[in-house]
């Protein structure tokens, strides 16, 4: 079974008498640890799509099942609760408050999770290292670079150590040097913490980093590469006690 299952998933929108539909019965599995590129012409519903694996939106129809739950079935009460402890964003602007330090953004996600403060400090620090931040702990937004901004949101994005994370064009803001650093340490994070990551790119050489490359064409998937066979599947890399491990926590 796949960690993450889209089943025959349908998305309406409403537009005066227009009814648009961005998403028309996709069906797509994803292996626990995968890495997969969503892509496709703008308005064709990869961030649609996004959005209802981070159960920020829900589908008019189907189910989106992640390691055994049904995320659709999900009261709001529980769905916050779930998303919380499963789910990482990474947005393309970023998104950080700008009166809070590196180190309080990423720890925002948690404080709605039940751990103390000595808890929280361990793991806000392990994915401070994780995205080679730690000097930039206390500085604020407007004191870091754009690509130190976007690696801020993506220690935010791994802090609660999620089954998954989307990603919605994370260099979309970024130069082409600056893009391909994120990118290399998203396919680190993604090989040594076995983290799930689904991403949108309109970038064909940032989407070949990926495992599969999937296109979505009104409405509908079509896969363009193979799916990784299980014997190349990455497994969890444990962390050198200097820095903490996210062994037990994953």
């Amino acid at each position: 079974m796949a960690l993450l299952e889209i089943n025959n998933v349908t998305k309406h929108y409403h537009k005066g008498d227009e009814t648009i539909t961005p998403l028309d019965g996709v069906t797509l599995g994803i292996e626990a640890g995968e890495f997969l590129a969503l892509m496709g012409a703008s308005g064709t519903g990869k961030s649609t799509l996004l959005n209802l694996v981070a159960s920020i939106d829900r589908p008019d129809a189907g189910t989106i099942v992640v390691d055994g739950v049904d995320i659709t079935a999900l009261s709001r009460t529980q769905l916050a609760h779930w998303r919380a402890a499963n789910m990482g964003y990474i947005f393309q602007t970023h998104n950080l408050v700008p009166v809070l330090t590196a180190y309080e953004n990423i720890e925002l996600p948690l404080l709605l999770l039940p751990l103390n403060r000595s808890e929280r400090r361990r793991r806000v620090e392990i994915a401070l290292e994780a995205v080679h931040l730690l000097d930039r702990a206390e500085h604020y937004p407007r004191q870091l670079s754009g690509g130190q901004e976007q690696r801020v949101g993506i220690a935010r994005a791994i802090v609660a150590h999620p089954k998954v994370v989307v990603a919605d064009e994370p260099t979309g803001d970024l130069d082409p040097d600056t893009s391909a650093q994120i990118i290399k340490l998203l396919k680190q994070l993604n090989a040594q913490l076995h983290v799930t990551l689904l991403m949108v790119t309109h970038d064909t050489e940032v989407a070949a980093v990926a495992d599969r490359q999937l296109y979505l064409n009104r409405g509908k998937l079509v896969q363009v590469s193979a799916p990784r066979s299980a014997s190349t599947a990455v497994s969890i890399t444990e962390r050198s006690s200097h820095s903490g491990s996210w062994k037990d926590d994953v």
